[in-house]
């Protein structure tokens, strides 16, 4: 049953359905808004969050006031009208929840072809909230995925989305509908952000439905307005890291890619968070660890399979339906024991450092890695530097690598130093410019200097260090 509780749908996948059709039938009960006051106020407002209104967060920076948001409403929005008469809606008509499709799209679009898909997209966006009928064979990671490929293949579709789905998460009167639609929000914001003219007004308004206090364990057996304070939470991370000032590009949606998604709304992922919180993430299971189990897992596999005589080690790529079987049983906190490649856990270990939000070497130390790249006391001045984490996970993996680099694994593994050096760097510095012969006159820097790393740098401190 698609509209049982969430607590419900965690603990039972299949009773979830996500990948199951969806029932053709949703209830649209004549539902009422309620109604407006004499002089509302042109704003995305959602009743059920008035607390939140008090204790508002905002995230370091200033937010849009309630002008700027009347001002890009009555800039940007297509108003509609309705009935005989073609009366127009009212800004406050126009961004709250409704139960009828729309004609036209919610903003200003001038391509012919992209008006239609915003109107399909607007009933897509109805059918993942319960609102509409569903066709034949859909499912709720079917149509999260139309709806998410509309945005990631058409950037001038992404404000009308993200518009669409805070009309239909204010005032909306259905509990279910409500926490489908900051779901599916949270969902589009892991793919792509909106553009810079509107990250600002969506930011104002995920913040609005925030509040602090609301930070419960389990928080999916809460009532609604504490789940939606998650969902806005999570929403918010999202784009700050995937928007305008973030390191997280665009990325193209997949079933799967969509079924994480909403997981780790829940269930943060180990992959993409920083090292920070991936220390914090594992605080409960591993209190005493020093460093990310997922790192030491993926390494012990990658020996255990035999790695350091698998010719090829980090340079072949693995089977991506096997790389991705691997990072959610990870994500699950379970140790494999079923994989016979080498090359899985070796792909996934790339991924995983290559995934951090922030690199492995900093961003800051960058340039100084690059200038130093072929002198070895520098190199490991550099290294002894470091914040403490980033420090022992680095130098963990420079001892990981001098296992692989050493003169009788290299007879088997044919990758020998430099050629180790050559698919692990890209894995730990980011160059920050765009200019392609910067990058790639830098590219040949960062192999070097951790080839020099590789070489040069005693580990031996690293020895038990979990």
């Amino acid at each position: 049953n698609l509209t049982s509780s969430l607590s419900q749908q965690q603990t039972s996948r299949r009773a979830l359905g996500l990948n199951t059709p969806l029932p053709l039938e949703t209830q649209h009960a004549s539902l009422k808004r309620k109604k407006e006051p004499s002089a509302p106020p042109p704003v995305l407002y959602s009743p059920i969050m008035e607390r939140a209104e008090l204790s508002r967060v905002v995230l370091n920076k200033k937010l849009p006031s309630e002008s700027d948001i009347e001002k890009y409403a009555q800039d940007n929005l297509n108003i509609h009208k309705k009935g005989i008469f073609r009366k127009k809606f009212s800004i406050r008509d126009m961004l709250s929840w409704s139960k009828d499709p729309i004609r036209k799209p919610m903003l200003v679009l001038s391509d012919k072809s992209l008006k239609k898909d915003a109107v399909e997209m607007f009933k897509l966006v109805q059918i993942y909230m319960s609102d509409r009928k569903a066709k034949l064979g859909m499912s709720l990671n079917s149509v999260a995925l139309e709806i998410c490929n509309y945005g990631y293949t058409k950037p001038a579709l992404r404000d009308e989305l993200y518009i669409q789905i805070c009309r239909q998460t204010t005032e909306n009167p259905r509990r279910e509908s409500l926490r489908r639609g900051w779901e599916l929000l949270a969902i589009c914001l892991s793919f792509f952000p909106p553009s810079p003219k509107f990250q600002t007004y969506l930011d104002s308004y995920m913040n609005r439905h925030r509040d602090p206090s609301f930070d419960f364990p389990e928080v999916g057996k809460w009532p609604i307005h504490v789940q939606v304070s998650h969902y806005a939470s999570v929403a918010c991370k999202r784009l700050e890291r995937g928007g305008e000032g973030g390191k997280r590009p665009p990325r193209k949606p997949t079933l799967e890619e969509i079924d994480q998604a909403r997981l780790q709304i829940f269930r943060p992922s180990m992959f993409g968070s920083t090292l920070q919180e991936v220390m914090a993430l594992q605080k409960e299971r591993f209190p005493h660890y020093k460093l990310p189990w997922i790192q030491t897992t993926l390494s012990d596999e990658v020996l255990r399979l035999q790695g350091a005589q698998t010719e090829g080690i980090f340079r072949v790529s693995a089977d991506v339906d096997e790389v991705t079987s691997l990072k959610m049983q990870l994500d699950r906190w379970e140790r494999p024991t079923d994989w016979t490649d080498a090359h899985t856990p070796a792909s996934l270990l790339k991924l995983w450092y290559r995934e951090l939000y922030e690199p492995l070497i900093p961003d800051t130390m960058y340039n100084e890695c690059i200038q130093h790249h072929d002198n070895p006391i520098r190199a490991i001045q550099i290294v002894d530097s470091l914040p403490e984490i980033n420090r022992l996970v680095l130098s963990y993996l420079v001892r990981f690598l001098q296992i692989f680099a050493r003169s009788e694994v290299v007879q088997q593994t044919k990758m020998d130093a430099s050629n180790l050096a050559m698919v692990i760097a890209p894995n730990c510095l980011r160059c920050m410019s765009h200019d392609p012969r910067i990058i790639f006159d830098n590219a040949r820097k960062e192999m070097a200097f951790m080839r020099t790393l590789i070489q040069y740098l005693d580990t031996n401190y690293m020895e038990g260090v979990v």
